[in-house]
């Protein structure tokens, strides 16, 4: 058992990427949202196995900033945070695309 505390997890992500919990704008699920600073209170009490073999963390989870985002990704029961940001637009614009 590999014993994760989801707060230190998420913190440590935000980190990672350059960012800071001051950046978070709002943390949700699905059509739930709430600030970081409720979600830092029930994250910091989450412990559970990043390894084990079935789902803990909802995974319609995100941690939203203003051009970016932490994603919830899970496989074989082993979880994590993924780090997005939107696509940058290309400088040069064309009348078709090669789909191929």
């Amino acid at each position: 058992m590999d014993d994760t505390n989801l707060l230190h997890e998420t913190i440590h992500d935000l980190t990672k990427f350059g960012k800071t919990p001051s950046d978070v704008q709002w943390v949700g699920t699905g059509k739930l949202w709430t600030t970081w600073e409720n979600f830092a209170k029930i994250a910091s009490d989450y412990i559970y196995d990043a390894w084990g073999g079935e789902r803990q963390i909802d995974q319609r989870l995100k941690v939203v900033g203003v051009d970016w985002w932490l994603e919830r990704y899970e496989y074989d029961g082993a979880g994590w945070w993924v780090f997005k940001t939107y696509p940058v637009k290309p400088s040069t614009e064309v009348n078709s695309l090669d789909l191929n």
